[in-house]
């Protein structure tokens, strides 16, 4: 495996990651960053590398197949079949701009409450899951460089949240959120389309699929 980084705005991320629940290596399929523009300033918060096994979710998206990156940014059938495609993810977010961590659980929950409440599934056992995710970063402070990763494993419908504070393993901690409904907006808030909190992260995901899925398969 090359050890040659891939850089996001200013951030680098790995080309290829390893989790314990995947039985391969995933690839950074693409990236992005969160922003807000502030008196006329953009300001850069974090960069976002989305990781899966392209061969693994090439299968669940042959409806797709041949179409661009316009098309299938507008199309919010694809981005649901992404969500829901039972593959291994991971979230690779990395701090820009310094911020309370209690801000961004405040942040997590505020998003993912409000699609819960749309979709009408937003009851005790939701609201009992984002409370967990809050306190989690309740405490923490998310300085520049420090690493936030969301796992959802194919094998379950779970989230494991991990947190490396400056990047350094040593201060890592993390929880697992076992809440269908909860996960799935989780997914909603970083990869569901055109409500994605990154748009750059999401015009990525459908140029970078399209190739993919505009790649011939090999012969038999």
């Amino acid at each position: 495996m090359g050890t040659e980084v891939v850089m996001v705005d200013v951030i680098p991320f790995p080309p290829q990651i390893t989790t314990s629940s995947s039985s391969s290596p995933l690839s950074l399929l693409a990236h992005g960053i969160t922003d807000i523009e502030i008196h006329f300033l953009q300001v850069k918060y974090t960069a976002i590398g989305v990781y899966l096994n392209p061969q693994h979710f090439l299968p669940l998206l042959n409806n797709w197949k041949g179409k661009s990156g316009d098309e299938l940014l507008q199309d919010g059938d694809f981005f649901d079949a992404l969500i829901t495609a039972r593959a291994d993810k991971v979230l690779r977010i990395v701090v820009i701009k310094e911020i309370k961590g209690s801000q961004y659980g405040v942040q997590v929950e505020s998003a993912v409450r409000d699609r819960l409440a749309e979709a009408d599934k937003y009851e005790d056992e939701e609201e009992a899951a984002l409370d967990q995710i809050v306190e989690f970063f309740q405490s923490k402070y998310l300085k520049k460089d420090s690493v936030i990763t969301f796992n959802f494993p194919a094998t379950a419908a779970i989230a494991e949240i991990e947190f490396w504070a400056e990047g350094k393993e040593s201060s890592s901690s993390k929880i697992k959120v076992e809440n269908e409904n909860v996960v799935e907006m989780l997914q909603k808030w970083y990869l569901g389309g055109s409500r994605g909190v990154s748009p750059t992260t999401i015009s990525s995901i459908a140029n970078s699929l399209s190739t993919h899925l505009c790649i011939p398969s090999p012969a038999p």
